[in-house]
């Protein structure tokens, strides 16, 4: 008789959590102290780091995003409304 044998842990089993930031620092310099259970806490500097790194990001998208939009908002040249 053949018995199947389970590898799987706890942690294995559980569904996968999408991680998402808690709030929105751009609207407050002063970081408040994270309720995020004690396996999940970063120290300040790090955070502060990361949220540097995220608002980074947003201005990157952002200036990228313009860059698409301005491109689609400008008319045809003649030799581009040919090639079309």
């Amino acid at each position: 008789m053949e018995y199947m044998i389970s590898t799987a842990t706890r942690t294995e089993r559980t569904a996968p959590q999408q991680l998402t930031l808690l709030s929105d620092s751009s609207t407050t310099k002063e970081l408040h102290e994270s309720n995020a259970p004690a396996q999940f806490r970063l120290s300040k500097s790090t955070r502060q780091r990361g949220l540097a790194h995220v608002a980074e990001i947003r201005q990157q998208l952002a200036a990228a995003q313009a860059r698409r939009d301005a491109a689609l908002d400008r008319p045809l040249r003649a030799q581009d409304a040919q090639a079309a």
